[in-house]
């Protein structure tokens, strides 16, 4: 529940449901749908703007259920990010969200390399300086993000009222989001789950992994769509969110995306000079208004021509 925002910060008031029982206190608050990184919500345990039962406590306190979690998030810091007015492939919009269908090759928000001509920066040109520091310095609007090489659909908000919604239906799983992905080999089940942990590889710490230790829940659900000799056409649905879980889970099983470069295979990957995922659906209930969207994306022509000719008996030509 949030309170009223005061000179010192919106005021959260939160109970720790049984299943959340044993999280971290830091984990718990930066998914709590208030948009805060775990980062984030370490740095307001440190200064002291949380408490638990009426109590400060450290970051790795370990919650029951029943506990009583209040947070003082302060006003979002003035944001370091220039305006650039860069073409947006816009789905839907209103005064509390946006919708777009993002190029591969496009950088979701900054990060240490890509400062500028980010789809952040496009936004903050397309928004106005209204978007700036919704949810965080940085990250304005960002519920959730696709990788670089990763096309399709991503809902953005606008205000703080869509930003706590669309966080909070994310976490509960509201927010439907299926991908359209080619892997490697035969994957025998029509329809299958991926429930396996990931967090950070323990030795290749830019890379993500599956692990038995320190890692968050990650589930994905799997749909066959078409099989050929040697490739697998997939419907991957996010049940969870974690960084590239899609690309995680499908190399743990040993059907790695076609075309990814971190966690796929150099070799065999049809002359695609990126990895084949698309976001082609989302959907989700408004936050404000309560109204239902839909929205789909179809495959971009660089990944309609490989699925074409692998339809068409072709695969071997693009091969080594």
């Amino acid at each position: 529940m949030s309170g009223p925002s005061t000179p010192e910060g919106t005021r959260h008031v939160l109970t720790v449901r049984p299943e959340e029982a044993g999280t971290r206190l830091d984990v718990f608050l930066a998914a709590a749908g208030l948009g805060l990184s775990r980062s984030q919500a370490q740095r307001l345990i440190a200064e002291d703007r949380v408490t638990v039962n009426g109590q400060t406590a450290k970051a790795s306190l370990r919650l029951t259920a029943g506990m009583e979690v209040r947070a003082v998030v302060p006003p979002p810091l003035p944001l370091a990010v220039e305006a650039e007015p860069l073409p947006l492939n816009i789905v839907y919009e209103d005064e509390h969200l946006i919708v777009l269908d993002k190029p591969a090759g496009v950088v979701v928000h900054p990060a240490p390399g890509h400062a500028g001509g980010t789809l952040v920066n496009a936004l903050l040109a397309h928004c106005g300086p209204g978007l700036k520091g919704i949810g965080g310095v940085l990250r304005p609007g960002i519920v959730h993000r696709l990788d670089k090489d990763t096309s399709g659909l991503l809902v953005v908000a606008k205000s703080e009222a869509a930003q706590r919604g669309l966080s909070s239906a994310i976490k509960v799983h509201e927010v439907e989001r299926a991908y359209l992905c080619l892997a490697f080999g035969v994957l025998a089940p029509d329809v299958s789950t991926v429930d396996a942990p990931i967090g950070r590889h323990p030795v290749q710490r830019k890379k993500m992994a599956v692990v038995e230790h320190n890692g968050r829940p990650a589930r994905t659900h799997l749909y066959v769509r078409e099989r050929f000799s040697r490739y697998t056409f997939l419907e991957a649905r996010l049940e969870t969110g974690r960084t590239h879980q899609i690309r995680v889970h499908l190399a743990f099983i040993g059907h790695p995306v076609v075309g990814d470069p971190v966690y796929g295979r150099r070799q065999g990957n049809l002359g695609l000079k990126r990895q084949f995922l698309h976001a082609a659906r989302l959907s989700f209930v408004h936050p404000v208004n309560g109204k239902e969207l839909a929205f789909t994306s179809p495959l971009p022509s660089d990944l309609a021509a490989v699925l074409a000719a692998l339809r068409a008996g072709k695969e071997d030509e693009k091969n080594p």
